[in-house]
């Protein structure tokens, strides 16, 4: 079988990026309440009306650079059309994910989803949320009702998916379908599980090399596709070593998937290093960005193949230059510090998503334009930088890449 024959098609961080799925942010960013942002994992909210201009601007910039941009809600909606029985089916497993207030109100919100005539609208409405005041058949029918009448939500938003990178990770021509670190997200990866399942461009063609229902942690973040036959993986906040090894043994042995080797990067623990790539991206075949701070503590992991089907694994004791250099066959590779060599200037920047830029070609990157110092530094290094307004979509903490999950890139 031809590789075009793939829908899936990632093989590298930096090939010619031919399609990509986004989520444009929608109405769940206006469910952000202070109250909740801790527990919604957001540190601030963002102004939806700027949010989404900055974010029209990000993907017609993909857009005017030859890549096909298309929306998970799209797809989902497309997913569903055809088949009204799986439609009720996902609408049933999407509320009982939703956790204990869902669950006081599962027939009402049934009612409520089914009742939209348009998959798309109903799709987006599953994301932005129910807030218990729009179930209006539950006013004084139960004593939920009456005394819970002061819970803002039946069916929580998911004020995150405009980070489309998390929920899964695209890897050769097969998927690593998360199971994600908090509550808060987990919902989101049954979007991605409709879309391979069920939608007719996917259907059949794309084998799972992770799937959301394993107990540990793993994020789409976290998963650098250095080459077609070695991957980087990050141990962090939000993906678990047990997961990893899962993955390895499920990559490492699968006659589908051409991985060969695991790199896993353990770095610090802490909310602002939250996935390996908002502290480390690829800008072109040698060229790496890399946020100065996690040098001192960064260890890396090889896990490879080994005898008897068995995951061979070692702990590389060598500069990251060239353990690096190894994976990749190259002579040298070159690490570009965000901020320079400026701690406050690297701090501040990273914190903006400064190290968290997309490649889309080698050797050009997409970059929050509030980082000034590190993309003034990127083109001193003769990489092109191609800014995107950033006061809203930054709120967040994730940047291009966050925001951008690669479906097809031409080989390198």
């Amino acid at each position: 079988m031809k590789n075009t024959t793939f829908p899936i098609q990632v093989k590298s961080e930096t090939g010619l990026l031919k399609k990509v799925l986004l989520h444009r942010p929608g109405g769940e960013l206006e469910r952000l309440v202070p109250g909740e942002l801790e527990r919604l994992l957001f540190d601030d909210i963002p102004y939806l009306r700027t949010a989404v201009k900055e974010h029209d601007a990000f993907a017609d910039l993909m857009r005017e650079n030859g890549t096909e941009v298309v929306y998970l809600e799209d797809l989902a909606a497309e997913a569903l059309r055809s088949d009204s029985a799986e439609k009720a089916r996902f609408v049933r497993q999407f509320i009982e994910e939703a956790g204990p207030s869902a669950a006081a109100y599962q027939e009402e919100l049934y009612r409520l989803l089914m009742d939209i005539g348009d998959e798309k609208e109903m799709i987006l409405k599953m994301m932005s949320g129910v807030g218990v005041g729009e179930l209006e058949d539950v006013k004084g029918c139960s004593l939920t009702a009456l005394v819970g009448r002061s819970s803002r939500f039946a069916l929580d938003p998911i004020p995150n998916l405009y980070f489309t990178r998390d929920p899964f990770a695209c890897v050769g021509n097969g998927v690593i379908l998360n199971h994600m670190y908090s509550g808060t997200r987990r919902r989101e990866t049954l979007f991605g599980a409709l879309i391979f399942r069920d939608h007719p461009d996917y259907r059949g063609l794309v084998p799972l090399y992770y799937d959301r229902h394993q107990p540990f942690s793993i994020e789409g973040g976290d998963v650098l596709v250095l080459n077609e036959k070695v991957i980087a993986v990050g141990i962090s906040q939000r993906t678990q070593t047990e997961a990893i090894e899962i993955l390895a043994a499920n990559m490492l042995r699968n006659g589908n998937s051409s991985v060969e080797k695991i790199l896993a990067f353990y770095i610090p623990d802490i909310r602002a290093f939250m996935h390996l790539d908002t502290v480390l991206t690829q800008l072109d075949k040698d060229k790496f960005l890399i946020h100065p701070e996690i040098l001192g503590s960064l260890r890396v992991f090889s896990l490879e193949r080994g005898l008897e089907k068995c995951t061979f694994v070692r702990e590389l004791r060598e500069p990251l230059e060239k353990i690096l250099d190894d994976a990749l066959g190259l002579d040298q590779v070159c690490l570009i510090k965000c901020g320079g060599g400026d701690r406050v200037t690297a701090e501040r920047e990273q914190w903006n998503d400064g190290s968290n830029v997309l490649c889309i070609r080698p050797g050009t990157v997409i970059a929050y334009d509030r980082n000034r110092v590190t993309n003034d530094l990127l083109r001193e290094h003769g990489v092109e930088v191609l800014e995107i307004p950033s006061s809203e979509l930054s709120r967040g903490r994730g940047g291009p890449r966050c925001m951008s999950m690669p479906l097809v890139r031409e080989e390198v």
